[in-house]
């Protein structure tokens, strides 16, 4: 009876596929997170996250379609975004894990708005994926940066 109210509790049989969730899937999902935390998704924002995975996971146009909308179906069922960041962090490494933060910069400044929601996320993701607050705040620069080219 215990070992059933144990399994209950911890989720059941829900918490093996997320460990098997691939690592580029769960940092999309937080890349669509970002862009969903100030209550607003746009299509810039969705053609930015779809550029990112062309360009940063070397995706072919089709498969990052497939990534993206398999992501926005995750964080649009996900309680939290613990379950992403967890991922991300166990297995990928530290150089693409502040690459991420910086991408999660480009897709809140993609609508050429500055929301303090989607600085929030930011700020409270960032940690999670052991990214300090310097680390945080270049990456951040490096992303207005190049927002501001285009």
């Amino acid at each position: 009876m215990f070992d059933a109210l144990k399994k209950m509790m911890s989720g059941g049989n829900e918490a093996e596929p997320r460990s098997e969730l691939d690592p580029h899937v769960a940092a999309t999902a937080l890349l669509v997170e970002a862009a969903l935390s100030d209550g607003i998704y746009a299509d810039v924002e969705a053609e930015q996250i779809y550029n990112i995975l062309i360009a940063a996971f070397k995706l072919e146009p089709d498969k990052a379609a497939e990534m993206l909308s398999r992501a926005e179906t995750l964080a649009a069922n996900a309680a939290d975004h613990h379950q992403f960041t967890k991922v991300v962090k166990a297995c990928l490494p530290g150089p693409e894990r502040i690459a991420l933060v910086e991408h999660l910069w480009r897709v809140a400044l993609a609508d050429g708005e500055k929301s303090h929601l989607e600085d929030s996320f930011i700020r409270r993701v960032a940690p999670l994926l052991a990214v300090s607050d310097r680390e945080r705040v270049l990456a951040r620069a490096r992303a207005e940066a190049a927002a501001r080219k285009h």
